[in-house]
């Protein structure tokens, strides 16, 4: 799954809007048109082959990580209000290259204020049993010995699930 489908697929649970969409953009420091975020919002034609690497197309623009780790956290502050960074604590990290899944579990449980019990009943509407435990190595830090790697299916699941409860 790469990010422009993560990004479609959380704007679809979430149901935001284009406004909204770039609103959250420019909140996290990128700044997007219309006309750009409905590139972003595309399909990628060659989804089923993940071998063929296409940068950018007239009618896609592929989301970098760096991208997507804007958007989350521009979610965080759309949601929760602008927070100070504490002192001696840099503004913003460089986001991880390979864990684009795990980043996006731990953003989304800031942002919508879930706990664990509720990540888990989300997880369970998606169609997946997970215990705390789990759950727990996956929104670990990365390099923690108890650290999980999250796969595609399992982040998949969980924007399923987030899908039919936000709009029960």
């Amino acid at each position: 799954m790469d990010n422009n489908d993560i990004l479609i697929r959380l704007r679809y649970a979430l149901d935001i809007k284009d406004k909204d969409m770039m609103e959250i953009f420019n909140l996290g420091g990128i700044e997007v048109s219309k006309e750009e975020l409905s590139k972003i919002l595309t399909k990628s034609k060659d989804e089923f082959y993940d071998d063929i690497d296409v940068e950018e197309t007239d009618d896609q623009i592929k989301c970098t990580h760096k991208m997507l780790d804007s958007f989350l956290n521009g979610f965080i502050t759309f949601k929760r209000g602008k927070q100070d960074p504490k002192p001696g604590q840099p503004e913003n990290p460089a986001p991880p290259e390979r864990s684009a899944n795990n980043m996006l579990l731990k953003k989304l449980k800031v942002a919508l204020q879930l706990t664990t019990e509720d990540m888990i009943e989300i997880l369970d509407e998606g169609g997946i049993v997970v215990s705390k435990g789990e759950l727990g190595a996956i929104l670990r830090k990365e390099g923690h010995r108890n650290y999980k790697v999250c796969g595609d299916n399992f982040a998949r699941k969980f924007l399923r699930g987030l899908a039919v409860k936000h709009r029960e």
